[in-house]
C-alpha cells in the first residue's frame, strides 16, 4: 500500500492556471493512453483539496458526460477544506480540515491493501510529504508551458532528492515520470 500523488503538470511546473483552469490539459492526449486506467484500479481511498473539488463541481456535467456520473470515483474520498462546500449526491465523501495525519490513518483503514491517491492540489500533496506520509509521485508532464499558475509541488525537496523510478512517453503530448520519496535527512519536509 502506497500513498501516491498522481497528477498532470505543464512543462514549467503548474497543475492549473491561476484561475484553476485545466483547459490546457485536455488537448494533449487521451487519458486511456496513460497509466491512469491501471492506476485507478489500485486505489482504495482518495484525498482531494477544495480547489480540485470545486473544479469537479463546476464541471460535473462534463464529468457525467465522459464517465456516466458527476462523481467518477467509487472509492471513499476525503475533501480537505476550510469552507462549507456542497456534497455531490451519491458520492462516498467526507469533508475534513486540519492535520493530514489522523485523516491518513482513516484513509489507510478504508483503502485496505490498496493505495491512497492524493488527487490534488500540490499543497495538499506537500502536506502529506511534510508529515512523512507520501511515498510516490506519478507526474504526467505536458508539452505546454503556462508561465504561471498553481504549482505542481510547492516544497523544497533536495536532501534526499526524489528517486526517479521510471520514464515513459505517452503519445506526443506527455512524458510520465514516476518518483519514489526517499526518507532520511530531509531538507524542507518529509519526516523519516
Amino acid at each position: 500500500m502506497k500513498t501516491q500523488y498522481y497528477t498532470a503538470t505543464s512543462l514549467d511546473g503548474f497543475i492549473a492556471t491561476e484561475d484553476d483552469s485545466l483547459d490546457w490539459l485536455f488537448p494533449l492526449g487521451d487519458v486511456n493512453d496513460t497509466s491512469y486506467p491501471e492506476f485507478i484500479k489500485g486505489v482504495g481511498a482518495l484525498a482531494m483539496g477544495s480547489s480540485t473539488y470545486e473544479w469537479m463541481l463546476r464541471h460535473a456535467d462534463k464529468v457525467a458526460t465522459e464517465t456516466g456520473s458527476p462523481w467518477p470515483y467509487a472509492q471513499p474520498t476525503w475533501i480537505f477544506t476550510s469552507r462549507v462546500l456542497p456534497p455531490i449526491q451519491g458520492a462516498n465523501m467526507q469533508f475534513v480540515r486540519g492535520d493530514v495525519r489522523p485523516v491518513h490513518a482513516e484513509m489507510k483503514k478504508a483503502a485496505g491493501t490498496k493505495n491512497i491517491w492524493i488527487v490534488g492540489g500540490g499543497d495538499l500533496a506537500g502536506q502529506f510529504y511534510d508529515a512523512g506520509l507520501l511515498d510516490e509521485l506519478i507526474v504526467q508532464v505536458g508539452s505546454v508551458t503556462l508561465g504561471k499558475g498553481k504549482p505542481l509541488f510547492p516544497r523544497n525537496v533536495t536532501k534526499p532528492p526524489l528517486r526517479l523510478v521510471s520514464v515513459r512517453q505517452v503519445g506526443t503530448g506527455f512524458a510520465e515520470l514516476r518518483y519514489e520519496v526517499q526518507r532520511g535527512d530531509v531538507g524542507g519536509g518529509g519526516v523519516p
